[in-house]
């Protein structure tokens, strides 16, 4: 009795050996990051523009050959010119960004911790948002002069904006719950801001540092063909006057790579003050 018992067990447990294996779970995630994945888009548009220069698709004249535009930049370089102008530019964008980074910080603290700062800030701002920053220029040079203080004022406007925008927007995103929480655990008002208000607004205030970033050598490239005796702009301005435009090129390379440059320097910082969240590109 006990043999069939057992023979019957084995031919009901063997079936079992037959049964499909648990499929493997779906990746839904991007994947590792690559590494230098971020240079893949610039190389392979450098390849093609060499690429069709070399097969002659391009003008010389209007788009030089990239090998003409490294010439060109060296040469700049070797002369002093393009060292002065970039020092310029850089001060410029630095200072501007500097005094936009503390005016957008401090207005959206001011206004996403207080009813009455909200009320006095938050309309004026996006009030300014809507009209055209590059419009007030005339305006400021009426108030400020032709000289560098206009300049440095119209990058400080064009950087402090999306700055208030995204930090004021997080700083409002964040869950009533924790603001409970620190009241029921006896937070002073600096423990709250340290421990909930600055951890919960960090993501949204590196988006708008990176826009910040961004936006303040798009406004450089403008300002510094007003009345500018130096930097890039002023240099691409007089290759304009010229015919020059592998001068221009240069000039454009060189915006690009300093806005390349600083906005992978905003993401770093933005992902080693941030390692502790867990998101697709992480």
């Amino acid at each position: 009795m006990s043999a069939v018992t057992t023979t019957e067990a084995a031919v009901t447990v063997a079936p079992a050996k037959d049964t499909p294996q648990v499929r493997r779970r779906r990746r839904l995630s991007p994947g590792r990051r690559l590494p230098a994945a971020r240079l893949a888009g610039p190389v392979l548009l450098l390849a093609l523009w060499a690429a069709a220069s070399a097969a002659g698709q391009l003008d010389p004249a209007a788009i030089p050959a990239p090998w003409t535009v490294v010439r060109t930049g060296a040469h700049l370089w070797t002369d002093g010119t393009l060292p002065t102008d970039i020092l310029t530019s850089l001060q410029r964008a630095a200072t501007g960004f500097v005094i936009g980074l503390v005016a957008g910080v401090v207005l959206a603290l001011a206004s996403g911790l207080s009813r009455t700062g909200e009320a006095l800030i938050d309309g004026t701002v996006n009030l300014n948002r809507a009209i055209p920053t590059l419009g007030l220029i005339p305006l400021f040079i009426l108030w400020l002069g032709i000289g560098e203080t206009f300049k440095v004022a119209i990058i400080a406007i064009v950087v402090y904006i999306p700055i208030y925008l995204n930090t004021h927007a997080a700083l409002s995103g964040i869950d009533h719950r924790f603001v409970e929480l620190a009241e029921v655990q006896g937070l002073s008002r600096f423990a709250f801001v340290r421990q909930i208000v600055v951890p919960g607004a960090l993501p949204g205030f590196f988006v708008g540092l990176r826009l910040g970033v961004t936006g303040s050598w798009l406004g450089l490239v403008v300002l510094e063909q007003i009345n500018a005796t130096s930097g890039l702009g002023y240099m691409m301005f007089q290759a304009q006057n010229y015919g020059q435009s592998d001068v221009i090129l240069v000039g454009l390379v060189v915006y690009g790579v300093f806005g390349l440059v600083s906005d992978s320097a905003v993401r770093l910082i933005e992902r080693r003050v941030l390692s502790w969240r867990r998101t697709l590109s992480s």
